[in-house]
């Protein structure tokens, strides 16, 4: 059985708003879009690189999609990651795209829970999602992550779409690696273990 590995960059306060760029994503007036660069090294690249070792597939939203797809066909050749993103095949959940344009990509059509259980249950490597933060929610909220890879950067925003918002299902996670950068960045790696215990001191 394939898994679903959510792959985000986050703030120390959890935002993972348009860290790419300002334009990113703009959404409720957010104004700290390109967060991310500034508080990256090179050590953040190489986890990155190796977060897509084992998986040979990505599962986006809409805005998501759109943002890779109009970068990477066009992007530098002579970056190796550019040929992964491009050959690797992109499964894309929207309910207004009717054509995808970029190569290697396939609209998820009908239930997009239903249609994820299926993608879990077909041949294959893992499947990461990459930002794409409302379907990242859904996919939480029935249960169909099985690995969180998370960098947690050095900066506060204060505002923004957060990956673990209010009304996150409460969940135990068990970590299966963690380092920090020299530039300060977490590289944390947890799997879902069930509900959280409680207790008193």
């Amino acid at each position: 059985m394939r898994e679903i590995i959510v792959c985000t960059f986050l703030t120390l306060d959890g935002v993972m708003q348009a860290p790419g760029g300002p334009d990113e994503d703009a959404e409720s007036g957010f104004e700290h879009g390109g967060w991310q660069k500034p508080v990256a090294d090179d050590e953040v690249g190489t986890a990155i690189s190796g977060w897509y070792e084992h998986s040979d597939a990505m599962l986006l939203g809409r805005k998501t999609y759109e943002i890779f797809a109009s970068y990477w066909p066009t992007a530098d050749p002579g970056n190796p990651f550019t040929h992964r993103m491009n050959s690797m095949h992109k499964y894309v959940a929207s309910r207004t795209l009717t054509s995808l344009a970029w190569q290697n990509s396939t609209l998820l059509e009908g239930d997009i829970v239903d249609a994820v259980r299926k993608l879990k249950a077909s041949d294959g490597g893992n499947i990461n999602v990459v930002g794409s933060g409302d379907l990242a929610q859904t996919l939480m909220q029935h249960g169909l992550v099985d690995e969180y890879r998370l960098t947690i950067h050095p900066v506060i925003i204060g505002t923004g779409k957060r990956l673990f918002a209010d009304g996150a299902i409460p969940t135990a996670l068990e970590p299966v690696s963690v380092s920090t950068t020299k530039g300060g960045t977490i590289v944390g790696v947890y799997r879902p273990n069930g509900k959280p215990s409680y207790d008193s001191y």
